[in-house]
């Protein structure tokens, strides 16, 4: 491939040839040339590669030396812990003018150095300890949730505790006001409606100041349940409470259009919604069948019952089934923050039960 100044050259040369007696087309053999590519060449702007894939060097390219001067300038003691944006301005105020502030982002991303050059960035938060449960009341998950009024801007709150195992709701209360004054009795009381013992839970939640409280983390601390906190801003650390505030607000009679008048009416719907949801609602996640029976172990019973079902019907008419009947066990481990890259086996299961009890 011909750049600009070869192309240029080839002509002049073609010319002096032509000039001694030499025929064009012979000269443009010699040269592995097409006539045809000649003319086109002595056409005005025919020096210039034209093609979209054509390789071209930008004439305002940096040279190698000043490219270099330019990292020099950005990992000198002076500048190192500054972006671009700032180094720019600053070298103007001293009466230097090394590139352009986007020419030192792209060397420096070139050369992986385009990282966060100030001690100020926010620290990494580690993922939040996994617990596991083989059975209810080893691990719940509490969250807060907005509830709307009829007055513009103001807003009932619904604490609600769920335990991951059975997704029982096994606490709950409408408040007025976020306060961890109102967590701590909650949780106390679900502690004794429960009969929780010393060193039998996990409590995880957010980083709310609610969660965080004095009052409710000394209850806590009394109760001897451990306390569990998910990592700033990232919801998928308690995905069971998150999961069933939705389920709370896609429920059909959840007022949305006319929301709720008093504190009264939030916890009269509130507590019904939790009647339904412990035990009437087919919870898709067990099954099919509720929380409450999940809770109290008939679920066992229940699902038992079912593959016996399907067992008969795969016996009366063994041409209608391809297969295995359908599965009705559920896990006998729920985690809560998995660690997907450590797949979860028995020795694992009883090591972090001995850090829950």
């Amino acid at each position: 491939m011909f750049d600009p100044i070869q192309r240029k050259q080839t002509v002049e040369l073609v010319k002096e040839a032509c000039q001694a007696g030499a025929r064009r087309s012979k000269a443009c053999d010699l040269l592995g040339l097409s006539l045809r590519t000649l003319e086109r060449w002595e056409k005005e702007g025919g020096l210039l590669d034209k093609r979209a894939s054509a390789q071209r060097s930008p004439t305002n390219k940096l040279t190698p030396q000043e490219r270099d001067h330019v990292l020099q300038i950005a990992n000198s003691p002076l500048y190192q812990n500054l972006p671009p944006c700032k180094i720019v301005p600053q070298l103007a105020d001293a009466g230097q003018y090394i590139a352009s502030e986007s020419t030192f982002y792209r060397i420096l991303r070139e050369e992986n150095q385009l990282k966060h050059r100030q001690l100020s960035r926010s620290p990494k938060h580690p993922k939040p300890t996994a617990y596991v449960a083989d059975g209810p009341n080893q691990v719940w998950t509490w969250d807060i949730t907005y509830l709307p009024s009829q007055v513009q801007g103001l807003y009932f709150y619904l604490y609600l505790i769920v335990d991951i195992f059975s997704r029982k709701i096994v606490g709950w209360t409408v408040q007025a006001e976020q306060l961890s004054d109102h967590a701590a009795p909650l949780i106390k009381q679900a502690c004794l409606d429960e009969q929780i013992e010393r060193a039998q839970l996990v409590l995880h939640s957010d980083n709310g100041k609610p969660m965080k409280g004095s009052t409710m983390l000394a209850m806590l601390e009394s109760l001897g349940v451990l306390p569990s906190f998910s990592r700033p801003s990232i919801s998928d650390d308690n995905p069971y409470s998150e999961a069933l505030f939705r389920t709370l607000k896609y429920h059909p009679s959840f007022p949305i259009a006319t929301r709720f008048s008093t504190l009264t009416d939030a916890r009269i719907w509130c507590g019904q919604f939790v009647t339904w949801y412990n035990k009437e609602h087919l919870h898709s996640a067990l099954k099919f069948i509720t929380p409450e029976q999940r809770h109290t172990g008939e679920d066992r019973i229940l699902l038992g019952n079912r593959h016996v079902v399907y067992e008969k019907a795969k016996k009366a008419h063994p041409e209608r089934w391809s297969g295995a009947t359908r599965n009705w066990t559920l896990p006998h481990i729920v985690t809560l923050n998995p660690d997907k890259k450590i797949k979860l086996n028995e020795e694992t299961f009883h090591t972090q039960m001995g850090v829950v009890h």
